[in-house]
């Protein structure tokens, strides 16, 4: 059930959206943000990434109680042990998962009430390239395919709109789709 109220729209206190928007307008500094995780391999193709702490608007981020641990592995055709997820899949769960979380805002900020917001991602791959046994095929997905299912108290055109709108502004769909630069460091020993 959603609640909706002048400053309640799809979860999100507008109030404070708007707010928080004009405050980094005003002080751009604000808008520098650091994301971190860090990584441990357990065993096989079982290791285990563990997110807590992050940098924004300023300092460091004190809200967080605890961490959130990912575990991620290789299905057992990929000589895994289903540990969890695989790093590809968990790319697209990150990409849908930006995506839905950019549709609710933007459509909160226009003043569409949501009933459900529903995705399917597809990533296309072959694993020839990852796995070293050709160096024609590229290591990771070759295309990824979005499919939204969304309702909402507003037009088809204007909820199509919303989604558009979503895409323009998901930084996970920036990533993948314009690409980010990686400096690999290494310290062995």
């Amino acid at each position: 059930m959603t609640i909706v109220s002048d400053a309640i729209r799809n979860g999100v206190d507008t109030g404070k959206m708007f707010a928080t928007l004009d405050l980094i307008k005003a002080q751009p500094e604000l808008a520098k943000f650091q994301f971190r995780a860090t990584n441990r391999w357990i065993g096989g193709a079982h290791n285990r990434s563990t997110i807590k702490g992050f940098y924004a608007a300023g300092g460091e981020d004190t809200t967080r109680n605890g961490d959130f641990q990912l575990d991620a592995g290789e299905p057992a055709i990929l000589l895994g042990a289903d540990t969890g997820p695989n790093p590809a899949e968990y790319l697209l769960h990150a990409l849908a998962a930006c995506l839905t979380t950019s549709i609710v805002y933007v459509a909160a900020a226009r003043k569409v009430e949501l009933g459900s917001v529903e995705s399917t991602l597809t990533g296309d791959m072959d694993v020839r390239g990852a796995l070293g046994v050709d160096e024609e095929p590229r290591n990771g997905f070759e295309r990824i395919h979005v499919s939204f299912r969304v309702t909402g108290n507003a037009p088809e055109e204007k909820l199509r709109e919303v989604v558009e709108r979503a895409s323009q502004r998901s930084a996970v769909y920036d990533m993948v789709t314009n690409g980010v630069p990686v400096a690999l460091q290494v310290a062995a020993g």
